[in-house]
């Protein structure tokens, strides 16, 4: 079944300068294979749809169950330089949590929220 990523993953992010920092966590060590497998950093990018003007460079923490994401170009010349307050650091990792994900039906019983 295919479900939003809020389902099986939270966000942590932060910014500095035109970079974005977004980490997900998996809610349960079930779920990471699979964000490991559908979450690359070209689909991370392809994502946004052309916000992020940089590479994305993601960094795998196995032992937390977290994929790290590192978006340069992605605040719109940095926050203090942008009138654009959608592009902040925290907007983008409250979008991504809307990345499609294909999960196993055996999981269902697993997924958060509804």
């Amino acid at each position: 079944m295919q479900v939003n990523l809020e389902r099986i993953a939270h966000v942590r992010s932060g910014d500095k300068g035109n970079t974005s920092n977004i980490a997900v966590i998996a809610y349960r060590t079930e779920f990471y294979p699979l964000l490991k497998q559908q979450l690359t950093a070209e689909r991370f990018k392809a994502f946004y749809r052309g916000a992020i003007k940089g590479p994305v460079t993601r960094y795998e923490v196995d032992n937390l169950g977290a994929l790290n994401f590192v978006a340069e170009g992605a605040l719109g010349g940095g926050v203090s330089r942008s009138l654009s307050l959608d592009n902040y650091g925290k907007a983008l990792s409250a979008a991504i949590l809307g990345f499609p994900v294909v999960v196993p039906d055996a999981y269902g019983h697993l997924l958060q929220g509804r």
